[in-house]
């Protein structure tokens, strides 16, 4: 079993550069079985466990993979023959349904095994299920368990989402890439990653138009062909060491980002009195004193993200006053709170709101990740704590962030993960 153990106290002072963002590479994976080609993907984050699932993926359906580095990979599909995924395939990660319309696109059909990944609350699949049927497809729902989808083809037509979900609007844009005539999806998700699948979909030939706003439209084109394309910079990544950088009261460069993607961010950091200087491609987060107070409501992009507020939790944790959090997008994304309140924190839960009242130290404890950005926040935790923190259950921190511990260690923490038996495993205890 693996565990984090972190020395807390220390300011992180340095360099970090930002792995590609996993978010556009659990898109741009599965699409690169549209065409039947090969697709050479750079500034890919592979070690990241979520990463190799998809990869595996590929793999069990017949594509070829050749590493050219430690962030490029090239895609053979040229023969992908499979479109059935089992659960084994899918349990590790949620978006292992974009496998269900890359295959409808490819083969017209699609089994595919309900996903797994982070509990957060109920993620249905409603409005893909709408977006497929939209395009001419039927589809059956087997036990809950199964998504069977089949079409013997693929028309564009116009598609409104009830909610803004970025699931259904890359699952829509994957079908509808191959299908006849023109669909448009309105209400789409305008997140970062996916402007990115539209740019490497239109790398690939493509046709799409709009990706960023809320509408965007799909002219389908039957003969895709492979390309190289290189992944946008993880904007999650990138803001949970910038808030890592101002709640330990350090100065951080942090290299290889978009900057105009970490704006909310930046203004909330900002806001609590970090300092912050932006460059082309990097940003410097530093700050001295003790944070002030905020509020907080997550948004779909380009409002603040569901995926930063466990660690923007954690600065105002320690911050002046009393901040509020009020979550818009997951309804279980507040478990975290009680490992914080392990750590000293003082943070009241109403529901989907969080009312946290400053407090100027925390204090290790053993701690464990709820899921994989309340495991980024528990390493902020840790790194700001007095004491020692131990985090447990971090593989759920593997499946989202590249050579964590190493990024963390050249900045000056003192982190690093040990294996441990567990007394009750008898498989591992003579």
């Amino acid at each position: 079993m693996e565990k984090f153990v972190i020395n807390g106290g220390v300011p992180l002072h340095g360099e970090v550069t930002v792995s590609g963002a996993k978010n556009a590479a659990l898109a741009i994976i599965p699409a690169a079985i549209l065409c039947r080609d090969v697709c050479r993907i750079e500034n890919l984050p592979v070690s990241i466990s979520d990463v190799r699932y998809m990869i595996s993926t590929l793999k069990y359906i017949g594509a070829t993979i050749k590493y050219i580095d430690r962030s490029t990979i090239e895609i053979d599909s040229r023969n992908v023959n499979s479109y059935m995924i089992s659960h084994d395939m899918t349990k590790h990660l949620r978006a292992s349904y974009y496998f269900i319309g890359a295959l409808l696109g490819r083969f017209g059909k699609a089994r595919v095994a309900m996903p797994g990944g982070c509990y957060l609350g109920p993620r249905p699949i409603d409005q893909h299920i709408k977006g497929f049927e939209a395009l001419g497809a039927t589809i059956s729902v087997e036990d809950n368990a199964i998504v069977e989808a089949t079409s013997s083809k693929l028309f564009g037509a116009p598609v409104y989402l009830d909610i803004v979900s970025v699931g259904a609007t890359v699952n829509i844009m994957l079908a509808a890439a191959r299908a006849e005539g023109m669909t448009i999806i309105e209400n789409a998700a305008k997140e970062p990653h996916i402007v990115d699948l539209a740019n490497f979909l239109n790398s690939m030939g493509a046709d799409i138009r709009g990706a960023g706003t809320d509408v965007i439209k799909i002219r389908g084109t039957e003969n895709l062909h492979g390309c190289t394309y290189s992944i946008i910079p993880d904007q999650i990544e990138a803001g949970t060491f910038m808030v890592a950088a101002a709640a330990t009261r350090g100065n951080v460069l942090i290299n290889n980002v978009i900057p105009k993607h970490l704006e909310s961010i930046s203004t909330k950091l900002i806001e609590c009195g970090a300092d912050i200087e932006e460059y082309d491609e990097a940003v410097r987060v530093s700050m001295t004193e003790r944070p002030g107070k905020c509020n907080i409501k997550t948004m779909p992009h380009p409002g603040f993200p569901t995926d930063m507020q466990p660690q923007m939790a954690v600065l105002l944790s320690m911050a002046e006053g009393t901040s509020l959090i009020s979550e818009s997008i997951w309804s279980n994304r507040f478990r975290y709170t009680e490992q914080l309140q392990r750590m000293g924190a003082r943070i009241t839960v109403d529901g989907q709101i969080a009312m946290i009242h400053g407090v100027e130290k925390l204090k290790g404890a053993p701690v464990k990740a709820d899921d994989l950005r309340a495991g980024a926040a528990m390493i902020i935790a840790g790194l700001c704590a007095e004491g020692r923190t131990e985090i447990e259950d971090v593989m759920h921190i593997k499946r989202g962030y590249e050579n964590v511990v190493e990024k963390f260690s050249n900045l000056g923490a003192d982190i690093r993960m040990v294996y441990s038996v567990d007394p009750f495993d008898i498989n591992k205890v003579g």
